[in-house]
Order: structure tokens, then sequence, then C-alpha cells
């Protein structure tokens, strides 16, 4: 697989989300699209820094191109864990100002620093200096009582003039009390309009929008309104045949990989063996693969078998192959 450039690849992505987007979740998603820009799961500065947790890191090579999205709010610290993901590879650093859970807020990162946009300013410069490969931000419309309209433009124009060009923004709030993480993916009502209207203050910025987007009709609509790229979240995990499988010819005028599910879950056999052969386990791999035949003829069968025997002890692509068998090939593209 050849790697496009990434400010290419960023005309679609897909988000980074913790607990899903592990390396075996963005391997499948390469399968599906070789153009799309794929993100890590949050890794935090600290655990990089100060917990030498560098097997976060790992990835195939096939990923490319790949960004790596830090969490954090100490700037020396931050440009350190830059530095660490640079020299393993990464095509782009990407910094959290999204995520509002708790333990984030904890830890004076994520949506939190909506709040310190001189802060954030602070932090992504000193990751420019320490990078040679494009650092880029994440982040809402605001969080809680900020007047999106006011705070959103401020934050953009404190980030482009320490050099970010690239950002993604979460077309939503965050209330960072009262609200669950989970709620406020949904709660908060999305505020498209704004998103446009920043791209349009901000014509120099490559700007994409992220938050309830379903597909790639949805993500034409927002290119041809004249937005730089769109992220898409999770319906690019629960369906993702559906929502990545088509993105190469019908966002970046490329050939698509696959015609059918079924050679898709066949090209993933021999990375599935790779895995397992190095003390691994399926259900690593086939956790990411469930919704694989969402809406088709045999897809409960399918889920059935991975779910049930997948935690056996011992078991391997024999079981993913029982699994296919349930679907019906006429049913497969």
């Amino acid at each position: 697989m050849t790697a496009i450039p990434i400010e290419k690849a960023a005309r679609l992505s897909v988000a980074p989300m913790m607990d899903w987007t592990d390396r075996h979740c963005r391997y499948l998603h390469r399968l599906l699209s070789r153009h799309t820009l794929l993100y890590t799961e949050m890794v935090t500065a600290p655990a990089l820094v100060r917990g030498g947790a560098t097997h976060l890191l790992t990835y195939h090579a096939a990923e490319h191109p790949v960004a790596l999205q830090l969490g954090g709010s100490d700037s020396a610290e931050l440009a350190q864990a830059a530095r660490i993901g640079a020299g393993e590879g990464y095509d782009e650093i990407n910094l959290n100002v999204g995520c509002p859970s708790d333990r984030v807020q904890s830890g004076a990162f994520g949506a939190v620093l909506m709040n310190s946009p001189d802060l954030v300013a602070t932090c992504v410069g000193a990751m420019i200096e320490a990078v040679d490969v494009p650092v880029t931000v994440k982040c809402r419309i605001g969080v809680d009582e900020q007047t999106p309209e006011t705070v959103l433009p401020e934050f953009l124009s404190r980030i482009r003039e320490v050099g970010v060009t690239r950002v993604a923004i979460h077309a939503r709030k965050a209330w960072l009390q009262g609200l669950s993480p989970k709620e406020n993916r949904d709660i908060p009502p999305l505020d498209y309009d704004l998103v446009h209207a920043m791209k349009a203050a901000f014509p120099d910025l490559h700007i994409s929008i992220n938050g309830g987007i379903e597909g790639l009709d949805q993500a034409q609509d927002h290119l041809a309104r004249g937005l730089d790229g769109v992220m898409i979240g999770r319906a690019a995990y629960h369906t993702a045949w559906d929502t990545l499988s088509r993105a190469d010819s019908t966002i970046f005028g490329a050939v698509d990989p696959f015609d059918t599910r079924h050679d898709l879950v066949e090209a993933m056999v021999p990375y599935i063996e790779a895995h397992i052969a190095s003390g691994g386990r399926l259900h690593n791999v086939s956790r990411h693969m469930l919704g694989l035949f969402q809406g088709r003829p045999g897809a409960r069968a399918w889920r059935r078998v991975l779910s049930e025997r997948v935690h056996c002890d011992g078991v391997g692509v024999d079981v993913l192959r029982d699994a296919l068998g349930q679907v019906p090939h006429g049913v497969a593209a």
C-alpha cells in the first residue's frame, strides 16, 4: 500500500476513538480505504514521557497515512511526546482539545482546554518546534456556558498564530459537568453552520468537520459546501463497510479495494494469523469486525459465532471462516 500525501488524505478521516481505533481496527480500516487518514486512540503525553509506554505507539506499516493523537497540557511534555511519536514514524501529531471525560478533565486536558486558548497555543507551538511532521488540533466549538460564535474564532486565531494549519472541529459543545462522555456525543446540538462559517473566516486553515456524520453522502455535502475535510467517528466503526468501502472512489477518485465483504474478511486472515502467532488472540481483531455485515442476511449469525467462540483457548481463523460461512455469498456486497 502506498501512502498518499497527508493533506490529501485529510479530505476524509476516521476520528480517534478510545477503546476502538486501536492498531487492529486501523488495519481493517486501511484495507477498506487506501486513502483515508487514520487516527490512533488518544495517548497521554505523561504515559509516553514519564511512563515509557511506547508500546502504545505500535502500528502496522500499512496504516500510513496515520496520525498520533496526544492528550496533555504541559508544553514541554507534549513536545517530548510529539518527538517520540514522530520518531516512531507517525505522519501527523494531533492534540486532543475535545474529550470531555472526567479522567481527562482531572488531568487538565481534553475539552477543558477550550477554556485556555493561550495554553493550547503554547502547547502546539512547542510541538511544532519539536517535530517536522504536521501538528494539528481536534477541538469542540466550545464548552459549558461559552458562546461558540465568540470563543471558537478566538481559539482558531490563537492556534493559527503559532503555526497550526489544520484543525478538526467537533460541531458540538461539550458540557463538562452534568453530561457523561457518551451523552456529550449526542445531546449537545450540532452546529454545522458555525463550522462552515469558520472556514469562511479562516480560508487559509484546512478545516475538517466532525460530529454526527453518518456516511459518505453527508461527507460529500460538507465538502461541496467548501470544507476541506470530513472526520467520521462512530459510523466508521459500527458500519465500517458501508462507510469506508467506497470512500476511495467517492472521495478520492480512486479504485475501491474490494467488491465484497467476503473478500475483505479473507484479506484479514494473514494479518490475524500473524497476530495469533505472535501471542495475540483472535478477539483482539475480530471485535472490530462484528458490524461488517450489518443489515445483511446472516449478520446475526456472523456476530453470534464470533461473540461466542472467540474467547475459547486456542481459537484461530477457522472460527472466522465458520462465521463467514453463516453469510450467503450472494448478499456479500
